[in-house]
């Protein structure tokens, strides 16, 4: 856990592909990064149980420092 008072990492997460037809555990993933629709993104922070999901669907996300 950080100290208080720490800075907490951000990423920035973009959907460059449809989640349509992929297994549904990289569906879920995506949705429970907050995902609906492609080219949309979302900044989350950088937490293990976020690196987790987006290692997931990494071959339709991009994933950036914010």
């Amino acid at each position: 856990m950080k100290a208080m008072g720490a800075k907490v990492g951000r990423l920035k997460i973009t959907l460059l592909k449809s989640k349509h037809g992929q297994l549904a555990n990289i569906a879920a993933s995506v949705t429970g990064l907050g995902l609906r629709r492609r080219h949309q993104s979302v900044t989350v922070s950088d937490s293990p149980e976020n690196r987790g999901m987006a290692k997931a669907a990494e071959h339709m996300l991009k994933v950036e420092k914010a």
